[in-house]
């Protein structure tokens, strides 16, 4: 199975299952895939760690409850796998530059981390740095 293959059945298994614990290792277990290949080969074609890439999903889905349902924000951060308000809240402030309460106050629903296509080779500036280099 080519790398770009195997990157399409991560890509799809995170979409089936991103509300549950993911974790590199279950990831590749589910696969039948090494843990380091699937990492080495999702880094190389999208340019964003799995790790990131999850992260940022799952904020970009917070960030939309909290801007189009009145879901607790407490409810939101377990849905979005956090173990605490405190560390959903670190979280989405580094990503979005604000508290999530702030955001839901703004009303403006902006995706940080769109789902990564095979196609069209556009991936989100969350998993860059500021050198365009990838994020760790």
């Amino acid at each position: 199975m080519s790398n770009e293959s195997a990157v399409r059945s991560v890509l799809q298994y995170i979409r089936d299952n991103l509300n549950e614990d993911l974790t590199l290792e279950k990831i590749a277990k589910e696969l039948n895939y090494s843990r380091f290949y699937i990492a080495r080969a999702f880094a190389e074609n999208t340019g964003c760690t799995i790790y990131k890439y999850i992260q940022g999903r799952r904020l970009t889905e917070a960030a939309e409850k909290l801007v189009y349902t009145d879901i607790p924000i407490v409810e939101i951060a377990c849905e979005a796998s956090y173990s605490s308000q405190q560390a959903f809240t670190l979280a989405f402030h580094k990503l979005y530059g604000c508290t999530p309460q702030e955001y839901r106050i703004k009303g403006d629903f902006y995706p940080k981390q769109t789902e990564i296509s095979m196609c069209s080779r556009f991936y989100s500036a969350s998993c860059r740095n500021k050198a365009g280099r990838m994020a760790a």
